[in-house]
C-alpha cells in the first residue's frame, strides 16, 4: 500500500505545482528509494525537474528537526479511512504494486523559509490528505 500513497501525493502535488511556483515556492521531495528508482514516478507525474533527495537510510525523516515516527505498517490495515483511500487511489490512477521501500516510515511536509520550518504537517496515518495550498499560505 505504501507506494500507492506516494504516487498520490506525486499526482496531488503534480495537479496544483503552478499555484505552488506561483507563491515563489520550490518544491523539494524527499524520498527513501534510490535516485533511480525514483525517477521513472517523478517523470511519470511531471515532476522529472523537481529537486529530490534520496534518503534510503531515512536518515532525514528520523532527524529531531523533522521527527517523523515509524508505524507499524500493519497497523493502517485497521483503519477503513485508509483502506478506502488504498482501494480508490488503485481503481483511479495509481494502480496495485509492491512495497520496496519501507512501509513503517511515516511522511511529512514542510514549509521552510530561511532554513526554518514554518508551518508541518505530519501524517497520523499514510491515508491522510493534507491542503498544500494552506499549508504554504
Amino acid at each position: 500500500m505504501g507506494a500507492r500513497f506516494a504516487a498520490r501525493r506525486l499526482d496531488d502535488v503534480s495537479a496544483i505545482r503552478g499555484a505552488i511556483e506561483a507563491r515563489g515556492i520550490r518544491p523539494v521531495f524527499v524520498h527513501l528509494g534510490s535516485p533511480e528508482r525514483a525517477k521513472p514516478y517523478f517523470d511519470y507525474y511531471h515532476l522529472t525537474d523537481v529537486e529530490r533527495v534520496s534518503d534510503p537510510e531515512a536518515t532525514l525523516y528520523g532527524h529531531k528537526v523533522f521527527q517523523l515516527p515509524r508505524k507499524h505498517f500493519s497497523a493502517h490495515f485497521l483503519i477503513p479511512t485508509v483502506w478506502k483511500a488504498w482501494l480508490l487511489g488503485s481503481l483511479r490512477k495509481h494502480g496495485i504494486g509492491m512495497i520496496r521501500e519501507d512501509a513503517d516510515q511515516m511522511p511529512g511536509i514542510f514549509y521552510l523559509q530561511q532554513r526554518s520550518i514554518v508551518r508541518a504537517f505530519r501524517y497520523r496515518t499514510i491515508a491522510d490528505q493534507p491542503d498544500y495550498l494552506k499549508l504554504i499560505a
